[in-house]
């Protein structure tokens, strides 16, 4: 999942930006409002986190001008203005969510993890199922064929990809722009390595996880024999 913070404030934008990361997503940041519009118009999001007071283009100006352009990434508004009429504004403007600083990181990546369900509508809200392996959105737990497997952030975050994309054939780029930076090269060999280690936890015989070769690779649902 690939997520923009446009944030001007250097402390708050570190704080989500890293913490964000360590929860396995992809982050772009924007320190000021034509940054950040310039990003969501050039790269497609799983979702945008997005303060109001923002240098050069205030946040509302830049939701207004995604859902003109027919931008549709689900946005998440922060603000230190907590009243109703602030809300209804931001909501207005298009915003999906609004959430008021200071606010708890947990509450924050809830947040974001539920407009990334209602965006893609899926029909599961809290688990992603695929044969014999579930992972559970909220709590981070992963079992395969009834056994509880131990993924680090970026394979839980490569595995969920999969999952979501079950029986579709994704290539290294695609996995590369939603579980991955862009400062990555694309040559990089990096999905190879944390594909190696997932298959090592969840697939050691390559029955679920199919390389596709030119292509990428395919998730196969299989049930434990």
């Amino acid at each position: 999942m690939r997520v923009l913070v446009v944030e001007d404030d250097s402390k708050i934008a570190s704080f989500v930006v890293r913490g964000l990361k360590q929860a396995g997503y992809a982050v772009d940041h924007a320190p000021d409002g034509e940054t950040g519009l310039a990003l969501v118009e050039s790269t497609d999001y799983d979702a945008a986190i997005v303060d109001i007071m923002l240098p050069k283009l205030d946040g509302i100006s830049l939701v207004k001008r995604m859902r003109a352009a027919r931008r549709p990434t689900p946005v998440l508004f922060l603000s230190a203005r907590s009243s109703v009429d602030d809300r209804v504004k931001g909501l207005q403007a298009g915003g999906d969510d609004y959430l008021t600083k200071p606010f708890a990181f947990s509450e924050l990546v809830a947040r974001v993890q539920a407009l990334i369900r209602r965006a893609t509508q899926s029909p599961e809200t809290t688990r992603l199922v695929s044969g014999d392996v579930t992972l559970d959105l909220v709590t981070r737990e992963v079992t395969c064929a009834g056994q509880p497997i131990d993924l680090q952030p970026r394979e839980f975050s490569l595995l969920a990809f999969l999952l979501r994309h079950t029986g579709r054939p994704v290539t290294k780029t695609m996995i590369l722009e939603h579980v991955w930076d862009y400062s990555f090269d694309p040559q990089t060999n990096v999905v190879d390595v944390v594909m190696s280690r997932l298959r090592s936890k969840i697939d050691p015989d390559h029955r679920r996880i199919e390389t596709v070769r030119g292509v990428g690779y395919t998730f196969r649902p299989t049930a434990h024999a």
